[in-house]
């Protein structure tokens, strides 16, 4: 079976733009309810897909941690090239750390930082939540059992390295958000089970910024911007938004 790939997607709509930051085996979908919800409420978004995703998992085993940043960095030059010069960032996991480094490195508005992790773990999740997206993938794709269980073991023999590029990733970027300054909301779902919940509390801790918020989500998971308290967290974010100096 083939599936069709998901794309980045730009809602232009207003001045005040956000870049909009998916997670690690993840795509556009992380980010799509929340870039329509901002657009009724006059915000551009857009999101771009980091290489390697949105398609087979053997696919993220031909490119580098290092080549998402590179990607978010083109995704801002993206809305500068469009004539956005007011960005925030919004961004889920991966995203979030992501994001977070863009908030020490280019000029942005505010930075959204939801369920990011700053403590790798690379013997349970995130080889768990590579394990579920291989997995998922391929019963898509309507493979049997068998060819499943060793196609995913052959991948995750595989992925040492690709892991590794992202723990150095998240570690550096740990090791720097004491040079953040810009206004940053940290969103963290109490049931997050893909990462380690003390992230939040770091990055709240640890950033530099005079306009800092933190909240926790009851009854929420990982993926928080898909889950059942999505619409509270939509509009806790564009609250956040609307605070921002926008000037």
């Amino acid at each position: 079976m083939k599936i069709k790939k998901p794309q980045p997607f730009t809602f232009e709509e207003g001045e005040r733009a956000v870049l909009l930051l998916h997670g690690f085996t993840g795509h556009t979908a992380d980010v799509r309810m929340l870039a329509r919800f901002l657009q009724k409420k006059g915000y551009t978004t857009h999101a771009p897909i980091y290489r390697g995703h949105g398609g087979a998992p053997e696919e993220l085993l031909e490119v580098q941690a290092s080549d998402w940043w590179e990607d978010v960095q083109a995704a801002y030059r993206h809305l500068k090239d469009l004539g956005y010069e007011k960005i925030a960032i919004a961004g889920l996991s991966l995203g979030g750390v992501l994001g977070l480094k863009l908030s020490y490195s280019l000029p942005v508005k505010g930075m959204v930082s939801m369920c990011a992790p700053m403590f790798f773990d690379n013997n349970t999740q995130l080889t768990k939540g590579f394990q579920i997206y291989a997995r998922q993938y391929k019963q898509v794709e309507g493979k049997s059992d068998k060819v499943i269980d060793d196609e995913v073991k052959d991948l995750l023999a595989n992925a040492t390295t690709l892991f590794q590029e992202l723990g150095d990733t998240i570690t550096d970027v740990k090791n720097h958000v004491d040079q953040i300054y810009t206004p940053t909301l940290v969103v963290q779902a109490e049931d997050d089970h893909m990462i380690n919940t003390d992230s939040a509390s770091y990055i709240y801790d640890n950033i530099e910024a005079d306009n800092k918020q933190i909240k926790w989500y009851q009854d929420a998971g990982h993926a928080i911007t898909l889950g059942k308290k999505k619409e509270e967290v939509h509009e806790d974010i564009y609250q956040f938004l609307e605070l921002l100096d926008w000037s």
